[in-house]
This record gives C-alpha cells, sequence and structure tokens, in this order.
C-alpha cells in the first residue's frame, strides 16, 4: 500500500501515533493495535485521488489523519495541515521535524481564518463535521479548478441530502463518491468529492494573506499552482 521506499517513514509515523499520540490524547489506547488497517492503510488509498505536486490544505488535521499519511505517501505533493489546537500543532510539527517531511507546513489555526487568502487544488478532512458545515469551512479555500476530498462515514448519502442548501449556495457541482482500497483493506475508505459548478464564475475576495503561523516544515511552499 506504501511506496517501499516511503514504508520506513509510515512505520515511524506509526510509532510516534501509537506512543506520543496515545499518551497525549491523539489517538485513543484501543486504536494502536488497529492503527495501520483503520488509520494509516486507510488513509493512504486517499492519495490515489489527488493530482501531481498538487498544494493540499488537510483542515482540523488533530493526529495528521490524512494529512501527514499523504506528505508521506506523495512526497510531491505540498501538504498544508490546519489545526487549532496547540497540542495537537505541537505534536504534528514534532512528527514533521523528526520525519524531515520538508513538503509539510503546520499551520495553527482555524480554516475559516484562511478564508480569503490562500487557496488549495485539494482540500482533504476526516471525520471533522457534517458536510454542510464542512462544506463551509473548505469550499472557500478550493481553487477554481480544485476540489474538495473528505473521508465519511457509512451516512454519506445521507449527508449529502441534508446539505443540498449549502451545495446550491456555494454553486458546488454534484459530489461524487469513491470507494478506495476493495479487496486491499478490512474496511475501505469512502472519500466524497466536491468541485466547483461552473470554475469560470469562482471569484473569492482578494484579501492579501496573513503570514501564517509556522510550526513545521523547512521548505514548505504557499504558492497557489494551477491544475493542468
Amino acid at each position: 500500500m506504501f511506496r517501499l521506499d516511503r514504508l520506513p517513514l509510515a512505520e515511524a509515523y506509526a510509532q510516534f501515533l501509537a506512543t506520543a499520540g496515545v499518551e497525549r490524547g491523539l489517538i485513543g489506547p484501543r486504536e494502536a493495535p488497529r492503527l495501520w488497517d483503520r488509520h494509516l492503510l486507510n488513509c493512504a488509498v486517499l492519495a490515489d485521488l489527488l493530482p501531481d505536486e498538487a498544494e493540499v490544505a488537510d483542515i482540523g488535521s488533530g493526529a495528521g489523519l490524512p494529512g501527514l499519511v499523504l506528505a508521506i505517501q506523495r512526497p510531491d505533493l505540498r501538504i498544508t495541515l490546519i489545526e487549532p489546537l496547540l497540542r495537537r500543532t505541537t505534536f504534528l510539527s514534532e512528527v514533521v521535524d523528526e520525519l524531515s517531511l520538508e513538503n509539510v507546513e503546520v499551520v495553527r489555526g482555524r480554516a475559516d481564518a484562511l478564508h480569503g487568502g490562500r487557496t488549495f487544488d485539494v482540500v482533504t478532512s476526516r471525520a471533522v463535521a457534517p458536510l454542510g458545515r464542512l462544506l463551509e469551512w473548505s469550499m472557500p479555500l478550493v481553487a477554481a479548478e480544485g476540489e474538495l476530498v473528505a473521508m465519511k462515514g457509512s451516512s454519506i448519502a445521507e449527508e449529502i441530502e441534508e446539505a443540498r442548501p449549502v451545495l446550491r449556495r456555494f454553486g458546488c457541482a454534484e459530489p461524487t463518491v469513491s470507494v478506495l482500497g476493495a479487496g486491499l483493506l478490512e474496511s475501505t475508505t469512502l472519500a466524497l468529492r466536491v468541485a466547483w459548478a461552473d470554475p469560470a464564475k469562482v471569484s473569492w475576495p482578494s484579501v492579501p494573506a496573513a503570514t501564517p503561523r509556522r510550526d513545521g516544515g523547512k521548505n514548505a511552499r504557499s504558492k497557489r499552482r494551477k491544475n493542468t
């Protein structure tokens, strides 16, 4: 599942989760024995959906799922981990520094604090909020040709129906659902994808971006890239 040349990094991250992650309350003690199938591999399959060299924002990163997994699996991606809680950003920064993940930037703050200042090719999340609220946090960060890619549970169809008013208000295209990891994982991953209905009409206010608090990543880049 992980590229062989990236497997040592994945193993080191798993060790962080099983030790410091549990000790600091980022991962439940019962999750430690099933980190690989339920968390790491479950997130790793998401990498297949992301375009080459994409700028990715992972909102509500928590312990780094899926953001750090994507950074490990796909070094071509430039990942910004957005997390408001200090103890979590401290953990994320320690992992980034220890594993020398130069394609990762850690930003302490809420996703909506970046609205109008930065956009990304892909905005990811895992178990952050119901779809309606997630759209309000995520879509202002999605570039015109970009998309939201969220890991969701079995209630995904109901969430889509409940979020219809928000989807229309933002001018989103019809959401699509991808089932990932079939035949490979004990539990498949459901990925909800939402793009713009008409990218030509997307025009967020041009607000100068405040300098983000950078807690990790030595060579992270934040310039906007257009999808090709």
